[in-house]
């Protein structure tokens, strides 16, 4: 298809969605096998502080989202939605490939966690840029199906899920211990790495978006006019992303706590996060489907009241029954409320900044509230249990940020029916 040509829904979701597939493989990769890697690049006598320096280098590829968030963001609404899009997968490609070949710890000693952090920084900046244009320009290619279109941002993270659950399933369970520690981790990476020559070609010959050619461009940079025309938007986006965040990254942590806090098999928190990835790529497209046809906040607003009231007793089912199937339930259940709220949030952020800020304005707001409430989900998480003894602990990080974005979606709700 032709650079200029208006491309059919499905081109329009496979182009936006295909950097999404490679940024969640990654990330979802390291959070999973997250025991394994403090063992491979994060050695030390005690297991907790391994751990913790494990989920310290994860989160700290959220401290430059929201620079990557600037820089890309201004630039896709500079140059366009295809510039931007291209330039971020290119970005992520680099990064996947140091995860492929960095030793581990045992090979080049300090150098192999400075690199697999160098890793995540260059990864966490790269995505940074990539939501906020991958959702400018999936809304703006479709006029009456937005919700619909901009849904596949979270369901494409469902069915990676799902892939990256059933890699979790095959290693732990095929290979002995020694054997993922030696070669067995790296497999997920090397799949993922085989996603982004196939999307870099597709990005490069994709069409820019009609709104964004007709659009009037910004003569300053983007992130200046943003903060200086769109603070309240701005503040909003993020408490509207808190609970999609938070609840994400709590479910990425659930192989991990299934495993250190509930003493189960390791193939038990993948079987789980199975379930739930079919849940979140199934129903957040319906979520996305349904908020076409009724008002965005209250279907959010639903959605984040049942988080605030199902977090602690689903923790509680957990711990109480250890075991598979209560792993499956909590997972699965938590999935179901996630692809609920999540699946309209992108089409709700869209529709809170105008064209010339749009992508800036996305990534900006998911990627301020990403770093402070997302990426050290695990780590808080960690560092709770450890410090209060409390295996109950993650429900109530959870219940306060379903109440922030409870807070923040009633005020767009009643900035919405004023204008």
């Amino acid at each position: 298809m032709a650079d200029n040509a208006t491309p059919g829904l499905s081109r329009t979701i496979a182009v936006a969605t295909i950097g999404n597939v490679l940024e969640w493989f990654d990330f979802l990769s390291y959070g999973y096998f997250a025991s394994t890697l403090a063992e491979v690049f994060f050695p030390t006598s005690n297991p907790t502080v391994s751990l913790l320096l494990t989920f310290g280098a994860f989160g700290l590829s959220y401290l430059v989202r929201p620079l990557g968030a600037i820089f890309i963001g201004s630039y896709t609404d500079r140059a366009g939605r295809k510039a931007g899009l291209t330039l971020s997968i290119a970005l992520m490609m680099i990064g996947t490939m140091l995860m492929v070949v960095t030793p581990g710890y045992a090979t080049i000693g300090i150098a192999a966690p400075i690199v697999i952090t160098i890793a995540r920084l260059l990864q966490g900046f790269s995505v940074g840029g990539e939501f906020g244009s991958a959702v400018a320009f999936l809304v703006e290619h479709t006029k009456d199906r937005k919700g619909f279109s901009a849904s596949w941002q979270w369901s494409s993270t469902g069915v990676v899920s799902v892939i990256v659950a059933l890699f979790g399933i095959a290693l732990t369970t095929l290979l002995t211990h020694d054997q993922l520690l030696v070669w067995g981790w790296r497999m997920p990476w090397v799949f993922g790495l085989l996603v982004g020559p196939v999307g870099l070609y597709i990005r490069s010959h994709m069409a820019e978006t009609p709104e964004f050619l007709s659009a009037v461009k910004p003569p300053t940079v983007p992130i200046r006019a943003l903060l200086r025309r769109h603070p309240i938007p701005v503040l909003l986006a993020i408490g509207a992303s808190v609970i999609s965040n938070s609840s994400y990254y709590l479910l990425l942590y659930i192989p991990t706590y299934a495993v250190r806090t509930l003493h189960l098999p390791a193939y038990t928190g993948f079987v789980a996060t199975l379930l739930g990835g079919v849940l979140l790529a199934v129903f957040s497209v319906v979520a996305g489907h349904m908020s076409d046809k009724m008002p965005r906040p209250r279907i959010m607003l639903a959605m984040a009241w049942l988080f605030a009231i199902a977090a602690y007793p689903v923790f509680w089912l957990m711990v109480a029954y250890p075991s598979l199937a209560t792993a499956m339930f909590a997972v699965g259940f938590l999935n179901l409320i996630k692809a609920g709220y999540s699946g309209v949030l992108p089409s709700l952020l869209a529709e809170q900044f105008p064209v010339d800020t749009r992508a800036v304005g996305i990534a900006f707001s998911y990627g301020i509230s990403v770093t402070i409430f997302g990426g050290f989900a695990p780590l808080v998480s960690t560092w709770l249990i450890a410090a209060t003894g409390d295996p109950l602990s993650p429900s109530f990080y959870l219940i306060a940020s379903a109440l922030l974005s409870i807070v923040a979606l009633v005020a767009i709700q009643r900035r919405a029916a004023r204008t």
